[in-house]
């Protein structure tokens, strides 16, 4: 029995190729985005999972309460690591962990920066990071030990054994190499070349020592019986037991959690890349129930070609099940042959896939799980696909179909309809979701910051390089042409993240706790940033005062209540000083947040740590780069030449929305393409239904294109059913997703007549094949067919 369903459905494949091909093809095109969905969710679900105490590995938190409102930070104390697992049972080991940080490595005459991070010495026993050299559990106790990786074993030691060997760091510390790690497992969020002792760095920034400041992340493991949230209670007053006036409370986070629950608000977790991750899976499955609608109503298009055999099979006493087995049977068949393909998709899509979304994709088939999800697919692919038309085929009258009175109830007309409306609806949403992404990406990557960002370059971390030489770098550049202005600054043009409670002015309501962001910075910062001031004046050599002056934002001015803060006193740690300058608002930071309050505080020394701000004249940023590099390193021997545009920076913070830009046009077009393949089998189905009708209406003088409009004016319809079942449901879940942003597009009414045109030329386009090749047929075979 199986062997002769086997044949038939074979033999049915074979003879409508067309048919079979469009069922095969539009399946496997959602299949192989399912697939590579899977692949991508799959990848993100197991990021930092790889780790063998996941389950008691947690990040400390911090939650800091401002007159009202709370943040959330995972800065922490430097000293909190070391004191808690002294004071807290429950906490086995602790670890800080330093932001990643680019020293200069030297061996011999190779040197470079390499990124890493400093950590404590229980590190490589919390986390599941391999040693292919030396001992975890001792590597990092020595304070001027250093961990590499394989890379730069080979980079600095060229084949030869690094352990016990020496290396220099920044030109001034010598350190020993103690181990070589394992490759990094692609699933870790945490990538390093090398790690080194926390107490080290901690010698060098003595504010780290004090319970009032904030930086460095701490990582936690508990004992194997400890409650998480029993931990989090207790330690939740734990920085007020050590500094009083703390507004500070602890809170545990599981470390494997952090990577896609990553965003908070108002101390609470409130999404992050797992928004990301549930998007695609909804998208996912959109497009595959898109593909199975396509299947379904291709097969009932055919089903008037195959009445006569289902009507034949009843009357020899087949029963209604072994008819719908058949029939799944075809489905699951035809659903393998599209698996078939999909998987030929992916082998091809795959490279291009990870190259955008920069990962390590692929279809391991040593892997039990991709096997049963591959079975699985396939299954429910075939299925679904296949089960209105196994129920409706094997529901047939066998009298009426061998009588050749074969008529469809209105009721399989609704149907048949409702899907394709359900089809172009999830279309619609793919392509409205495309527009307001796109335009949303393009209104950030264009908004004017409140500063120029174009010809801006800048260098990171030159306290290590410079040290007291910046002044003298500035007047060499100044000289060089090319070089429009210069400046210093402690954070980089993009990112300022140093923020204080220790601001204050006459009048301040002393029972509010308010925060304001700080960037001590040079002479000319105004004008390099290309900052706009409102009033006032930029920090000037002619002032010797200005040491303890300070500029502020409108926003700033804003929350101390200054409505002409120029000539007011303000008290900056201890620092009695007068606000010079008011700029106009600009973004220091990421467009999900509004503008914060920013006091600009002048260091004409470099910072401790900073970066050296440059503008280039327009036309001239070849020639100005070549002058800062050769300035640079006559200044700076033995130091590599590192530099940042702050346009590209600008744009690699929203990496993310640029993906989800790009995928959610490609997914857009795919489904509209499936939709179209299941419009075309509907007009197919509908055509060969009224093959009659159009014969008598063309004898009665009926044009060519009055029978092409009448065919469809249907599917006119169906498509303007789906926009207005779409429209209102994009609304809500596109203006959710705007509302992350601080900054935003507004939704305009052009969006959605777009998205409405476009499914409606196209589905035009896809029904005038059919319409036109129905109404051209002769009359006289129309009649002769029924």
């Amino acid at each position: 029995m199986l062997k002769n369903y086997f044949k038939i459905a074979w033999r049915n494949l074979l003879k409508n190729k067309t048919f079979s091909l469009i069922n095969i093809l539009g399946l496997a095109l959602g299949m192989a985005c399912s697939l590579l969905i899977m692949l991508w969710v799959q990848d993100e679900i197991k990021m930092d999972r790889f780790h063998e105490n996941d389950a008691r590995l947690f990040n400390v938190m911090e939650n800091q309460h401002y007159s009202g409102t709370i943040n959330t930070y995972a800065s922490t104390p430097g000293i909190l690591a070391e004191n808690i697992v002294k004071d807290i049972p429950d906490i086995e080991k602790a670890s800080q962990l330093l932001w990643e940080t680019a020293p200069v490595f030297r061996v011999g005459d190779t040197f470079d920066n390499e990124k890493g991070r400093f950590v404590q010495g229980d590190f490589l026993n919390m986390f599941s990071f391999k040693l292919t050299e030396g001992d975890a559990a001792t590597a990092l106790k020595r304070p001027d030990g250093v961990v590499i990786s394989k890379k730069l074993a080979e980079k600095y030691f060229k084949g030869t054994d690094p352990m016990g060997k020496t290396m220099r760091i920044d030109n001034k510390d010598d350190v020993i190499v103690t181990g070589v790690l394992d490759e990094i497992p692609s699933t870790s969020s945490m990538k390093f070349d090398f790690l080194m002792s926390f107490n080290r760095w901690k010698t060098y920034n003595t504010w780290a020592k004090e319970w009032g400041n904030n930086g460095p992340s701490c990582v936690v493991l508990l004992t194997k019986n400890a409650s998480p949230e029993k931990v989090s209670a207790k330690i939740k007053d734990y920085i007020k037991t050590k500094n009083k006036d703390s507004n500070v409370e602890l809170f545990l986070t599981n470390y494997g959690e952090s990577y896609l629950y990553s965003k908070w608000d108002s101390g609470k977790q409130n999404g992050g890349r797992i928004e990301y991750v549930r998007m695609f899976i909804i998208v996912a499955i959109f497009i595959l129930v898109i593909a199975c609608i396509n299947f379904m109503n291709l097969a009932t298009a055919r089903s008037v070609k195959r009445a006569k055999e289902v009507g034949l099979r009843k009357a020899v006493g087949a029963y209604r099940s072994s008819l719908v087995g058949q029939f799944m049977g075809e489905s699951l068949l035809i659903s393998f042959l599209a698996l078939i393909l999909a998987m030929a998709i992916v082998f091809l899509l795959i490279p291009s896939f990870n190259t955008l979304t920069e990962k390590q994709l692929s279809l391991d088939f040593t892997n039990p799980y991709l096997l049963f999800a591959l079975l699985g697919l396939t299954a429910i692919t075939g299925i679904i696909a296949g089960s209105y038309p196994a129920l409706f085929m094997s529901s047939l009258n066998p009298v009426i179909v061998l009588k050749g009175a074969l008529k469809f109830k209105p009721s399989a007309a609704y149907f048949r309809q409702g899907l394709v409306v359900f089809q172009f609806g999830l279309s619609i949403l793919l392509i409205l979701s495309m527009i307001v992404v796109y335009r949303q990406i393009q209104y950030i990557q264009t908004k004017n910051l409140g500063f120029n960002r174009e010809n801006l370059l800048y260098l990171t971390d030159i306290e290590k390089s410079m040290e007291k030489k910046f002044p003298t770098f500035k007047q060499a550049l100044e000289n060089q042409s090319g070089i429009k202005a210069v400046s210093v600054s402690q954070a980089n043009p993009l990112n300022y993240v140093s923020n204080t409670r220790g601001v204050s002015w006459p009048g301040k309501d002393t029972t509010q706790q308010l925060l304001f962001n700080v960037n001590p910075s040079g002479y000319d910062f105004v004008k390099t940033m290309g900052i706009k001031l409102l009033d006032g004046r930029d920090f000037s050599p002619a002032y010797g005062t200005d040491s303890t002056n300070y500029l502020v934002n409108e926003a700033a001015a804003k929350k101390m209540g200054y409505k002409d803060p120029v000539g007011k006193e303000l008290t900056l740690w201890g620092k009695k000083g007068k606000i010079i300058g008011l700029m106009k608002d600009f973004h220091i930071g990421s467009l999900h947040v509004a503008i914060e309050p920013l006091i600009v505080n002048l260091q004409a020394k470099s910072p401790n740590f900073g970066a050296a701000i440059i503008r280039t004249e327009t036309g001239q940023t070849k020639q100005a780069i070549a002058s800062v590099e050769e300035v640079f390193k006559r200044i700076n021997p033995g130091f590599p030449f590192k530099y940042q545009f702050a346009d590209e920076e600008f744009g690699k913070q929203y990496k993310s929305e640029n993906v989800v830009s790009r995928l959610s046009g490609y997914f857009a077009f795919l489904a509209i393409f499936i939709s179209c393949l299941g419009l075309f089998g509907l007009a197919a189905f509908t055509a060969e239904q009224r093959t009659k009708e159009i014969g008598v209406r063309k004898v009665l003088g009926a044009s060519v294109t009055n029978l092409v409009r009448m065919l469809s004016a249907d599917f006119v319809k169906l498509v303007a059913i789906s926009a207005l079942i779409a429209f209102p449901i994009a609304w809500y879940f596109l203006k959710s997703w705007l509302e992350k942003y601080a900054y935003r597009i507004e939704m305009e009414w052009w969006y959605f007549v777009i998205a409405g045109f476009s499914a409606l030329l196209i589905a035009l386009f896809t029904v005038s094949f059919q319409a036109i090749k129905a109404a051209l047929m002769n009359p006289v075979k129309s009649l002769k067919s029924e």
